[in-house]
């Protein structure tokens, strides 16, 4: 048998299944499914007599039976334009048979689908019916717990409130006994204390009598006497100081030279009017102290003026050293017990050893220095740092206009501002890293009337008076 009549006779069986068990049969919910295997038969027949229309029917062979053959045939293909009408008819009405019998077979599907679904439905409807008949008798039992309860309720009541009556009565009875007792203990207690404490008041006052005015007198006398002569020696000290001319001074290092011009004013009275402070400079310096925490080694303070870093980096137990170019900032470092020491920078450092310290603090320095020696500065500050060693320089920052009409030109020493992209390049070129720049003292604090210019002029040419660039060593 060849392969196209082997599937059409699987597809054959399958249909003939399909028509007497439709999918989903419904004979299993109840409901007969309709038979549709007699109208199949029925087709099938129509279909081979359709077949047959204008077919010869054969004979054995011969020469009788060829002539009949061929007569046959004749008169076949002669009356065939007068059968052809009824051959579509027959064959229309068999395309309707089949569309007849697929549209049953579907109906007997949808019919089974329906069954099936009803069948769900009616279980979930019996569970639910289930469900609800759990719920009311458990509803029935905390009903029946209710009254039980309501009933074990007013039996317990009545003994309840007994008790708690003779609780009551003898609670009360118990704190108006402990309340009496302590009352005489009390009575008795204060008058043993009151009559001691008159004893021992009678001996003191005598005592008293004789020695307190004479040791007040005496002890407020030293008092004002060592604070007269301790504000006295302190600020004949710092005048001498500050008010002594270069050729009285006496340097206890070895001679250094001095600035090529020294402008002669008080330079402490200076930096106590235009700088601020030593308490506003401490509290300021804080900040710069916490980010130099867990430093190895030994921090240095370049230009330390009156030691206000030096105090707080004390305070939080680090060591740190300074150096400055003025005798009188370096002899009231002395005067805090400070490590302060008078030298100029780059001799100082160019003496240190390579990778000997463990941070550099540098405020309101570079601003003094000739710009030609700012590169020179940085590179030898990287040399005598630790690797990872942390370096913070404070300047006043040109990118706020505010400066050179207020700050900048107030000390007749500054050179000219240092921006702050060209301090990070000469980081960067002298090998430090992760540079930071954080904008300080915002100029609208201190001009109020900055505060009327658009937020985006305010903070592009009035931003911060000052900047702080953080590095480390790489």
């Amino acid at each position: 048998m060849r392969d196209d009549e082997l599937t059409a006779a699987i597809r054959d069986v399958r249909e003939r299944l399909r028509a007497r068990h439709p999918e989903g049969a419904l004979s299993g919910n109840g409901i007969p499914a309709a038979d549709l295997m007699p109208l199949l038969h029925a087709r099938d027949a129509a279909e081979a007599k359709v077949a047959a229309i204008g077919t010869v029917n054969p004979r054995a062979p011969g020469l009788k039976n060829s002539i009949i053959q061929r007569v046959k045939k004749t008169i076949a293909r002669a009356l065939d334009w007068h059968v052809r009408e009824q051959v579509e008819f027959n064959r229309a009405l068999m395309r309707c048979v089949q569309a007849s019998l697929e549209a049953l077979e579907d109906a007997n599907r949808s019919l089974a689908g329906l069954a099936a679904r009803m069948m769900a439905q009616e279980a979930q409807t019996s569970a639910l019916h289930q469900q609800l008949r759990d719920e009311m008798a458990l509803l029935h039992r905390e009903a029946q717990e209710m009254r039980d309860l309501r009933t074990h309720w007013a039996e317990w009541r009545a003994g309840f409130e007994e008790r708690r009556s003779a609780a009551e009565i003898h609670m009360l009875r118990t704190i108006s006994e402990l309340q009496g007792s302590f009352q005489h203990r009390v009575t008795v207690i204060d008058q043993n204390f009151r009559e001691s404490l008159r004893q021992q008041h009678g001996e003191f006052t005598a005592a008293l009598d004789r020695n307190t005015i004479e040791v007040q007198q005496r002890l407020w006398n030293d008092l004002q006497r060592i604070r007269a002569e301790y504000e006295k020696l302190i600020h004949t000290e710092l005048r001498l100081i500050r008010q002594r001319t270069p050729a009285e001074r006496v340097v206890e290092h070895a001679p250094i030279a001095a600035p090529a011009a020294r402008i002669a004013i008080d330079w402490m009275r200076f930096a106590e009017n235009f700088r601020g402070s030593e308490e506003r400079i401490r509290e300021h310096q804080r900040k710069y102290v916490a980010r130099f925490a867990g430093s190895v080694g030994e921090i240095l303070d370049v230009g330390c003026g009156r030691g206000e870093f030096l105090q707080v980096a004390r305070e939080a137990g680090l060591a740190a050293r300074g150096i400055d170019q003025s005798e009188e900032c370096i002899a009231l470092c002395r005067l805090k017990g400070l490590d302060a020491a008078r030298a100029d920078m780059f001799e100082y450092l160019s003496a240190l050893p390579d990778a000997s310290l463990g941070g550099v603090y540098c405020s309101q320095v570079v601003e003094h220095l000739d710009p030609a020696r700012l590169p020179d500065l940085v590179r030898l500050i990287a040399r005598k740092v630790r690797g990872g060693a942390l370096v913070a320089i404070e300047t006043p920052n040109p990118e706020c206009l505010a400066i050179f009409a207020t700050h900048f030109y107030l000390d007749p020493t500054h050179t000219r501002p240092v921006p702050a992209a060209l301090l990070r390049f000469c980081l960067e070129e002298a090998g430090f890293g992760g540079v930071e720049v954080e904008r300080l003292a915002p100029a609208v604090d201190s001009m109020p009337a900055l505060a009327e210019l658009p937020a985006a002029v305010r903070d592009a040419f009035f931003g911060g008076l000052d900047y702080a660039i953080f590095a480390r060593k790489l």
